[in-house]
């Protein structure tokens, strides 16, 4: 038998918790915790799994987004805050921020057309305008994979964590695919300098190999298959060019093609098969 999930710190939840009627009730979870320690008891009937997943699994978040909740103290399971590493099951009630998740949701993949001044963020007071404002969609959803507030073009929104960390881990080198215009005429020995690699200052890293295929005299393709922050931006600046404009028109295999701005589509069928495959991940039934 596995050691008792524990937890940290007091029940801080609790109020937060009494009040969350609407999103569901913990009345008939607590049963499986130890009121003097408040660790959940083990059980054999129940299929546990790390709580960074079960967030993921029900998209809350990436698991590494996750572990940065779990940490801050912000997730709390059968009325106690959660601790890194435990396990829990659907048996067990978790709640984020004080609201109850419920059952695990069936999962969902969008295309969104990211518009120029959009800010990759879900909630920020700042922000002038988030994804929010655009996906008016029954499931919650998230990007995997950000563009800047500057840049334009196709967001994936899912509310699959493991797709999320699928999709944006660098070492799995998942093709994006941008069209640059710059501000002015492009020198011939760019291209070739760009596709050998750049070394960035700012981030003292050197990035990879990539595809660049020139397409007019301010305009270029650029494939990458990493996500450096505003990588083409700086990579341009190394050779003293600034961009103009930046959309992203592809990821792995999934187009933007006619969306519009401020537009999303479902990606189903085949076309969800195979990225879930290329992903690395089983094909949700």
């Amino acid at each position: 038998m596995r050691e008792a999930c524990k937890f940290s710190g007091k029940n801080r939840f609790a109020a937060q918790l009494e009040g969350c009627g609407k999103e569901g009730s913990l009345k008939n979870t607590f049963s499986n915790t130890d009121r003097r320690s408040g660790a959940v008891r083990p059980a054999e009937s129940r299929k546990e799994i790390r709580l960074n997943k079960y967030l993921a699994d029900h998209g809350v978040c990436s698991r590494r987004e996750a572990d940065k909740l779990i940490e801050q103290g912000r997730v709390a399971v059968n009325g106690q805050t959660a601790a890194p590493g435990c396990k829990v099951s659907e048996r067990d009630g978790i709640a984020v921020n004080g609201r109850v998740l419920q059952g695990r949701p069936q999962k969902v993949v969008l295309a969104f057309y990211k518009p120029v001044g959009v800010t990759c963020t879900e909630q920020d007071r700042h922000a002038e305008k988030i994804i929010n404002d655009y996906v008016k969609y029954p499931v919650r959803v998230t990007y995997a994979g950000r563009l800047d507030k500057d840049s334009e073009g196709l967001l994936l929104l899912t509310n699959d964590g493991e797709l999320i960390e699928a999709v944006m881990r660098g070492a799995h080198r998942h093709e994006k695919e941008y069209i640059v215009k710059v501000d002015k005429e492009i020198d011939s020995s760019f291209f070739e300098k760009m596709a050998a690699g750049v070394y960035l200052p700012e981030l003292r890293q050197t990035t990879r190999p990539c595809e660049v295929r020139q397409t007019g005299k301010y305009t270029f393709q650029i494939v990458l298959t990493q996500g450096l922050n505003r990588q083409i931006r700086r990579m341009c600046r190394v050779f003293g060019y600034e961009v103009k404009q930046l959309k992203r028109i592809r990821v792995m295999h999934i187009r933007l093609e006619k969306l519009a701005p401020g537009k999303y589509r479902e990606v189903q069928g085949q076309e969800l098969e195979r990225l879930y495959r290329e992903a690395g991940l089983n094909v949700p039934k």
